[in-house]
């Protein structure tokens, strides 16, 4: 028999009643589901400004990025088979069959970067940068990137064909060697070796990291890198393609150039990798469903732990209020009367300890997010789906206990001490 507006108001009104009346069991109770439901919005505010940041740093790159590489960027060192082992090094030799044949490329630039055995040093009279990187390029690297020049300027062909001692630097590597001095000009020792300033980078900013990589960069020509550190030759390249409508084009000309220059036998697969937007996207992806199971399997003890404890609460309810329910059944109530009257109950504490955690979790999430600088990830979806599963919790937990009430037997719960 379906229950009138009445019959599940006064259950409403009934299990308030009830909650009131044990304020601070019923607290304990709701704390449990409180705690799952605002891990749960917490955590997944987190991921989704993650996800946002990572957005913005994969669109940074443009659109019309593409990245060569000799082994895939995810490859395991540990197994790698013979295909991958014996693949020839990228050189700069790509780099100008990329050139000569990729109308559609608008720029590419390789690129070497030299990590010395305990770290680079470089340092300007006794002040010393923290953590340089020291990159080998040609002047295209300027438009590839996207980066601007805040003062003086960049390589150019002529330090290329001269190899010349010069380098552009990065804005962490100025504050920390000049502190606030004009650096154009000023010479610079680069693992023991002399280099002239002739332009320093914009500062640039990100979303993951509070020190990002590129402003403490030592840019120096290609040659002289190749010079300076002879034994390592391996490069990768990064190129654009002249737009978003070329990419295609300048892609299937990237390939046909450089399976031509590494000669690769027809049918063969390349000897090389390209990575483009999409290519980060799709591998970030994989990564973020893996932290969302995590997230899920984390959250669900939480979830869990509270639906135990709302059964429990609910068990010793219907033990305390055996006479009462024996009363009710005796003047008329049916069991469907108190069934509605112990899921009420369930659903209105796990109900509350989902509101609650909501609340909470959306105040953790924004805070977590401002800490870590990710752009703020308040989810709908996750905001909703958190406080359905506190309900759902409250309804699975709460059966058990009502149906068990609406079992008893009016005269023997009026017996009941």
């Amino acid at each position: 028999m379906l229950l009138t507006p009445a019959e599940i108001r006064d259950a409403i009104i009934i299990a308030l009643s009830s909650l009131q009346t044990n304020k601070f069991r019923s607290f304990l109770t709701v704390l449990g589901v409180m705690i799952g439901v605002s891990s749960v919005i917490a955590l997944a505010s987190v991921i989704n400004g993650l996800d946002r940041a990572v957005e913005q740093e994969i669109d940074n790159l443009g659109s019309n990025y593409i990245l060569i590489t000799q082994l895939p960027e995810n490859v395991d060192w540990d197994n790698l088979p013979d295909s991958l082992r014996n693949r020839p090094d990228i050189t700069s030799g790509e780099a100008r069959a990329i050139q000569a044949n990729c109308p559609a490329v608008a720029g590419v630039s390789p690129e070497n970067h030299y990590w010395r055995p305990g770290g680079n040093i470089v340092k300007f009279k006794n002040r010393k940068a923290n953590q340089p990187a020291i990159v080998g390029t040609w002047p295209p690297f300027l438009a590839v990137h996207d980066i601007g020049i805040a003062r003086g300027r960049f390589l150019s062909w002529t330090d290329i064909e001269r190899r010349a001692m010069v380098c552009v630097i990065g804005k962490d590597i100025e504050d920390g060697c000049f502190e606030g001095t004009d650096a154009i000009g000023k010479e610079l020792r680069v693992n023991g070796s002399r280099f002239e300033i002739i332009g320093i980078f914009d500062r640039r900013k990100s979303n993951l990291n509070d020190d990002p990589l590129e402003n403490r960069k030592v840019i120096i020509p290609l040659s002289t890198f190749e010079k300076e550190y002879p034994w390592d030759k391996a490069l990768t390249l990064t190129a654009r393609a002249n737009s978003l409508e070329e990419m295609d084009q300048s892609l299937e000309e990237i390939i046909s150039a450089l399976r031509i220059y590494r000669k690769v036998p027809f049918g063969a697969p390349n000897n090389f990798e390209i990575a483009t937007q999409e290519t980060f996207r799709e591998q970030y992806g994989k990564i973020s469903g893996y932290i969302y199971l995590a997230m899920l399997v984390i959250t669900s003890v939480g979830l869990l732990v509270g639906g135990i404890g709302v059964m429990n609460i609910m068990l010793v309810s219907v033990t305390e209020r055996t006479r009462e329910i024996g009363v009710r059944k005796a003047i008329g109530a049916k069991r469907s009367n108190i069934v509605l009257q112990f899921l009420t109950e369930a659903v209105t504490l796990s109900g509350s300890g989902g509101v609650i955690g909501v609340l909470f979790g959306i105040v953790v999430g924004l805070w977590l997010n401002s800490m870590f600088g990710f752009p703020l990830g308040i989810s709908l979806f996750w905001v909703v789906l958190g406080f359905l599963v506190a309900v759902s919790v409250g309804l699975v937990s709460g059966l058990y206990p009502a149906v068990k009430a609406s079992r008893l037997d009016p005269i023997e719960a009026l017996r009941y001490e």
